[in-house]
Parts: structure tokens; sequence; C-alpha cells
């Protein structure tokens, strides 16, 4: 059994000071619960200095760690599982902290290619992996309800990254420490595609509804933008203007991503009896926010009234119960809450939560697997939704609605869906919209809904 090492911090409620302390260091990454503008998240996981880094591109991922670089055109899952099995199993006292020591980082909406059969139409515009992980064998993890936090090692950490971590964060808050950099756009956000292509594309979609090729299929716009300076910055606004639960700044060399994501993918985790409970979020339904108190709250009942909307969300909730179900026991998957109203500073949403008891024979990382790219950002049925997508959509997705978040070596996973999402790659931010298309959907609805969504990211970031 492994065990881990424990370094009690000092509580805050806003961790960023924390993260400014280490994310010189090499592949820092911050998992980021949006507190304290947001409500709603938990749990901040901050690390860096990962022994290995695994880089899908394409068909062929890239395995560095010390023993060197090598390439395999295993699949990309399998490559993950055998670089996080060598920190497991933990000892069973250590199954309630969020992450001992593990896998951090993204599964891209392309990935999914490896999984499922599509067509290659799409063109690739970012110079960016369908996935890169690290495996991370340090994090400090700050529990916002228990308001602690504390550094957990695993027995694989070294002592001397052991002592360079805990001056970092012990020494965290001292002005010296926090080095800050500008950011500013060159020029305002363009989308790849004109309204009228948008429109027209809803109505393919309908059509081939009509035609019974779908019940519902995901569309989305690409935007992006020239930058200059530190992107670090620009996620600081970004945090403080979009707060969200599932948010993530992770930059290496010339990249980074800068999420906000308000929607949660899968999480596993114990029960108290070594049980796995899978849980699951789907977002559909969404509405922006009034001007005015009284608008707000006129949005949000439309919204809760709307039969398009829970009639979309409902499409989602059966996809995802049947992908959990591939990999929970039989009888377990359950539909504890429909079309629940989430707020966040920009839109409305509905949410449902599904949940299930993991199979015996299963693990985290095959439940990812099986139910990957994430339903609600797919359409009914996947395949046919994810042909329709590359078919219409000019441009490839990248990370943008694919995953990203922790596997951890007590058998635990938190992943987001990576909407809200900006890639940051050769001096170009890049970023998308969209929803989910049924068949009584409007063209010119559902394009205003795709900049609802977006348009706060963008005019904090044009202003900033």
């Amino acid at each position: 059994m492994k065990k881990v090492t424990r370094h009690i911090l000092s509580y805050s409620s806003d961790a960023s000071a924390y993260f400014e302390a280490i994310r010189d260091m090499p592949d820092a990454i911050w998992l980021d619960s949006g507190k304290p503008y947001s409500n709603q998240g938990s749990v901040d996981i901050i690390s860096s200095n990962p022994d290995t880094i695994i880089e899908t591109w394409d068909k062929v991922s890239t395995i560095t760690d010390s023993s060197g670089i090598r390439t395999s055109d295993e699949d990309p899952f399998t490559i993950v599982q055998q670089a996080l099995d060598p920190l497991m199993p933990m000892e069973p006292s250590l199954l309630n902290i969020p992450f001992t020591g593990g896998i951090m980082g993204f599964f891209g909406y392309d990935l999914g290619r490896h999984l499922i059969d599509i067509p290659d139409i799409a063109d690739s515009i970012l110079d960016f992996p369908d996935m890169r992980v690290g495996r991370y064998i340090w994090a400090l993890i700050i529990d916002h309800i228990t308001k602690q936090a504390e550094i957990i090692f695993h027995e694989n950490c070294d002592v001397s990254l052991k002592l360079t971590v805990i001056d970092r964060l012990i020494n965290s808050s001292k002005p010296d420490k926090i080095k800050r950099g500008a950011f500013r756009l060159k020029a305002p956000f363009s989308s790849s595609i004109e309204k009228s292509e948008y429109v027209s594309s809803i109505e393919a979609i309908k059509n081939y509804i009509a035609s019974g090729d779908c019940y519902q299929a995901n569309y989305t716009q690409h935007f992006s933008a020239p930058f200059e300076g530190d992107e670090w910055e620009a996620y600081r606004v970004l945090r403080a203007n979009c707060a969200s639960p599932y948010s993530v700044f992770w930059q290496w060399k010339d990249r980074a991503l800068l999420s906000v994501s308000p929607e949660r993918f899968l999480k596993v985790s114990h029960d108290g009896n070594q049980q796995l409970i899978v849980e699951t979020k789907p977002i559909k339904g969404t509405m922006r926010r009034g001007k005015t108190p009284h608008e707000d709250k006129k949005n949000s009942e439309l919204l809760m009234k709307s039969e398009k909307d829970r009639a979309e969300n409902l499409m989602i909730v059966d996809l995802l119960r049947n992908d959990i179900s591939r990999n929970c026991s039989p009888g377990t998957v359950k539909t504890p809450r429909l079309f629940e109203l989430e707020s966040f500073p920009n839109v409305h949403h509905l949410v449902s939560t599904v949940t299930g008891r993991l199979n015996k024979k299963s693990n985290p990382l095959q439940l990812l697997r099986d139910s990957f790219p994430g339903g609600s950002i797919t359409g009914a049925p996947k395949k046919r939704a994810m042909e329709i997508i590359e078919e219409l959509e000019p441009v490839r997705r990248s990370v943008y609605c694919g995953s990203i978040g922790y596997l951890s070596s007590n058998a635990r996973m938190d992943t987001n869906i990576a909407i809200r999402t900006v890639i940051a790659s050769d001096s170009k931010l890049h970023c998308w919209a969209g929803g989910g298309i049924v068949n009584d959907s409007d063209g010119e609805q559902e394009y205003r809904e795709s900049l609802d969504k977006i348009s706060l990211i963008i005019n904090t970031l044009e202003t900033s």
C-alpha cells in the first residue's frame, strides 16, 4: 500500500496567491474551484513538476519521463493507466483525500477519434495536442467546506522537491514572491463563420433530425484573437468576472489553457464503504441573465418552464445514463435531480444529476474512456451526432468540449466538460460557443444563445 506525507498550511478562501508562488515551476497547474467569486465550487488542487508527461498527437503518443522520450501507438487511455498504476493502491485511510498523486491534464474532444470512427473533414487550425496529461506526485489541496489547506506528498516524491514546494508555499504571501506581467488583445475576437452560415447549419441539423439521423446535435462556432503578454493575467481577470466551479489554468512553453467551465463531466468518489460512486451533471438549457432583478427572475422562470429546454436536457440525461451504465453495477444508475436551475454571471442553466455505483471490474479511467466525449456536447445518438458536427463545423474543436481534470491514485476522479474554455497557442486565443439543436430549435435564437454563452468571456478579455 502506498502512503503520503501531509503538511498543513494556512487556509485561504482565494488560492491565487498560493498558485502564484509556484506558477513558474514546470507545468504548474491549478484546478480552480472559482472561490471566492463562485459559491458552487468546493476544492482547489494546485501542483507542478510532473515526473511524466504524455502527449497524444493524432495516432501517436509521446511519453516523457526520467528515462527519456519515447513514442507509442497504443490507446492513449491505456498509456495513461500504465502511468497511473505505479502510484497505486493507496492505504484505505487516504480514500477521502481528493488527490493523493496521479494524473492531471486534458483529454481533448478530438481524442474521441480514437474511440469513435468519424470522417476527417474539419480543419485543424491549432498546434495543440489531442491529449496532454502529467503524472503529479504532490498537490496543495484547499477544502472550502472544512476550511483546511494541506500539501499532500505521494511517497514517490523526492525530498528536494518537497523542500522546494514547502518553502514556496509557506512564503507565498510575501509581496516579492508575486511577479505579474501584462496582457492585451492586439485585435478584437472574430468568428470563423458568418451568422448566415451558423443559421444555415442549424437548418441542416434539423433536416437530419427530421430524416431520423439523430435526436439532437451540438453545434458550435469558433472565435479567435491575437494577443500579447501573460496568459495568467488574462486568467486572473476571467476568474474574477466569469467565476465557475470547474475552472482550470495550465501553462507550458508557449501554450496555455484558461477554462472557466460551469459543467462537471464525471466524478468518482468513495461513499464511506469503499464503494466508488459515479456522478455526472449535464447542462442543457440556457437563458441569459436579466439586466434587472425582475428581468433576471423572469428569465429564470422562462427557462424552468421551457418544454424545449427540458426535452433537450432529458435526451442527454438518457444518453449519459446509458454511457455510465457500461461501467456501473446493474440497477444502480439513478437520476436524483432533473432540470435544476444553476445561475452563473452571464447565464442561467438547467442542470441534471445522474449517479451510479462503479462496478468492481471497472475503474475511473475505463469509465472516462467509455463515456468520452461527453454526450452533452455531442448529441444523440453520439456517433451520428459527431459525424454531423464534423461535416458542419469548419474547424476542429481541439480541447474544447473535451474534458479537463484529475485521476487520483486513491481511485477518485473529477473532470469537467471543457466549455467556456480559452486556448492560447501561437500568440492567439481561441474559444468556442454553441448549443444543442433539436427539432424545434430556431436558428436566430440559437445564434443569440451561443453569443450569450461566450460574450462575457470575450468582453472581459477585450476590455482587460
